[in-house]
């Protein structure tokens, strides 16, 4: 009596061609869609009046001073929109980059001191920049499903 074994490796070398052809890819397509999802989560936490940095923190509140200056019903960061207008997103090399070019950008993100030029720059951080575990989520679905649809192609 004897018993035997049989491997058909044929699967095993389709799959290696495919995983090949994945190696090949442009990935500057996906770090483009990546990039829109994370300038649109970024947009939305200014705008929305949820007011908390992307780890769940809250921004500090305004002192009552500066808020006595402030109209209408906009969020913390909004104002007049434009710094979520000014949130774009540039592709270098196999980083995705976010963020803005306006010159109190920075000092919203980062927090400054009193002494700060042209001051007085004394306001907390209130950090907008930067991934929640809900965007990290939603930006793995992106890839998810872009690396599906290749792999279905090759």
């Amino acid at each position: 009596m004897s018993i035997g074994v049989q491997y058909d490796l044929a699967g095993v070398a389709r799959l290696q061609e495919r995983i090949a052809k994945l190696g090949n890819l442009d990935r500057r397509a996906l770090l483009q869609q990546l990039a829109g999802v994370a300038e649109s989560q970024t947009r939305e936490r200014i705008t929305s009046g949820a007011e908390k940095a992307p780890d769940g923190e809250p921004w500090q509140a305004w002192t009552a001073r500066y808020a006595a200056t402030r109209h209408g019903n906009n969020s913390m960061l909004d104002g007049e929109g434009n710094l979520a207008d000014s949130i774009t997103s540039e592709i270098e090399g196999d980083e995705a980059l976010i963020g803005s070019n306006l010159v109190y950008a920075a000092i919203h993100q980062h927090g400054g001191t009193p002494d700060m030029a042209p001051g007085p720059a004394g306001i907390p951080a209130r950090e907008y920049l930067g991934f929640s575990q809900d965007n990290l989520d939603e930006i793995e679905t992106v890839a998810d499903r872009w690396l599906d649809k290749h792999l279905e192609a090759a």
